[in-house]
């Protein structure tokens, strides 16, 4: 089907176009998941790189890069894990590429993969629910750096403060979220240069303490060391997959921007602090007791730096929530609720704020969640290569005005509103990693394996190989090939 939408812009990356009234930093941002017309497209892909960037600076990477060298490895080898994990950002990339081409968000673009219907169930549980609990874990992570901070002002951390706090940390993140797109881009470059210095000085003080030839006591080996090396590499790749979203933040630049600066200044700005705050992590574990990160950085940091440093972990995590709110309310949106963006983000805020409440103050509800997570790479992992698959397969040729088609004569209503083939490369990678899963139960293949868990490489493996055989004939596949 050939587009109808024109393309008045000259075939350059270097056009620019003053931001329209709608998608100012001041203004409500006025769109959700409907198509951004080309007359209101603007921007540059580097401005990519501070919205990626501010949002992976946070305390969980520091946790994360602590963890691979309490879970046994050397601090080298942590560090190649964090590399090799962090790759998956070029995956981020490719998806971010959609977005100016189909003017839409990612919520709608999927429609092309799973139908109109189908993709209802994908935004609910891979968009919705994954971004919900992801933004309880985060905003669980900043509340406990709040209290510290609370505590250090002569305030005792008791029950109503530590509800006040994590109210007004989820406040002032679902306030950003619910401007949108272009107080996005105006604050992130900022907040990515204070949270950069603010690392620069945790960088120094880590690199005084570490212990560069660290190895643990009992040096791992042969399966057990390739089991650990592959479980490292997962749950660092989890963060890139997690986001499947990244066309959310590109949909406003001009269809005709660079494919390859949307990749690499989204892979960069993700890539780069990434590696450094997980590495700072591995690093300050060979000198300090990790389980407890925000503690142990503590002993080695300047007594008056250690209130910036709890800040600084504050304002990361409401960087990284406010993408995650955002993309969550567009994803409420997609599953056919027929409510205002703002209202869908506020909705999202208010669940992930009640998980967090029940999980600090309740029970242990958050280490169900933080457990869940580590699951979730099982159904994460597919969904993102089956989406890496249908860009290439249509050469990243979206008709953003076909997509928004919800009727049951539409493009891509498929059969009964469901892809077969997209549903199917899914549902069996999905299967095959789970076989391959070795987390919280161990599939029958990691056990024949010893306990190595291969679901990541084999569940995105099978999902994409079998959705580019399924769609090699689909008619929407073929025309967009076919499109000039």
């Amino acid at each position: 089907m050939a587009s109808t939408i024109p393309d008045p812009l000259p075939r350059s990356e270097g056009a620019r176009v003053a931001p329209p009234a709608t998608d100012r930093p001041g203004r409500i941002e006025a769109h959700g998941i409907d198509h951004i017309p080309d007359g209101e497209r603007h921007g540059h892909p580097r401005e990519l790189f501070s919205v990626w960037a501010a949002a992976n600076v946070n305390y969980l990477s520091l946790v994360i890069g602590g963890a691979l060298v309490l879970m046994g490895l050397t601090l080298w080898q942590a560090v190649a894990v964090i590399v090799v994990g962090n790759l998956f950002w070029l995956l981020t990339g490719l998806l971010a590429t959609s977005g100016p081409a189909a003017g839409t968000p990612s919520e709608v673009i999927t429609r092309a993969l799973y139908g109109v219907i189908g993709n209802r169930v994908n935004n609910a549980i891979g968009g919705w629910l994954v971004s919900v609990c992801y933004f309880a874990l985060n905003l669980a992570a900043a509340a406990t750096a709040a209290f510290a901070l609370v505590e250090k002002t002569g305030i005792t951390a008791n029950t109503p403060v530590k509800v006040a706090v994590i109210v007004v940390i989820a406040a002032l993140t679902l306030a950003i979220s619910v401007y949108g797109h272009a107080l996005i881009i105006k604050l992130y470059l900022p907040i990515t240069l204070i949270l950069a210095g603010i690392f620069t000085v945790v960088a120094f003080a880590v690199f005084r303490h570490a212990d560069f030839s660290y190895a643990p006591a009992t040096k791992l080996e042969g399966v057990e060391l390739w089991g650990l090396l592959l479980a490292g590499t997962t749950m660092i790749a989890s963060g890139p997959l997690s986001y499947t979203t990244s066309a959310d933040f590109s949909r406003y630049l001009p269809r005709t921007s660079s494919k390859k600066a949307i990749i690499g200044w989204t892979a960069f700005g993700a890539f780069l602090p990434s590696v450094v705050v997980c590495s700072l992590g591995a690093f300050a574990a060979t000198a300090v007791d990790m389980t407890d990160p925000q503690t142990a950085l503590q002993t080695i940091l300047p007594g008056w730096f250690t209130p910036v440093f709890l800040l600084a972990l504050v304002l990361g995590t409401i960087s990284i929530n406010a993408l995650t709110a955002y993309s969550a309310g567009l994803a409420l949106q997609a599953v056919g609720l027929r409510i205002r963006r703002t209202v869908s983000v506020l909705f999202d805020g208010a669940a992930a704020v009640a998980l967090t409440l029940y999980g600090l103050l309740v029970s242990n509800f958050l280490d169900t969640v933080s457990n869940a997570l580590q699951v979730i790479v099982v159904l994460i992992g597919p969904l993102m290569a089956v989406y890496a698959t249908d860009i290439v397969l249509r050469r990243c040729r979206y008709d953003g005005v076909a997509l928004s088609d919800e009727t049951p004569g539409g493009p891509f209503w498929y059969t009964a509103g469901v892809n077969p083939a997209g549903a199917l490369a899914v549902v069996v990678g999905v299967t095959a990693a789970s076989l391959c899963v070795n987390t919280l139960y161990t599939g029958p293949i990691a056990t024949a394996l010893d306990g190595v868990d291969l679901s990541l490489p084999v569940g995105m493996v099978v999902s994409a190989v079998l959705y580019a055989v399924l769609m090699r004939n689909d008619r929407t596949a073929l025309a967009a090939r076919t499109r000039a």
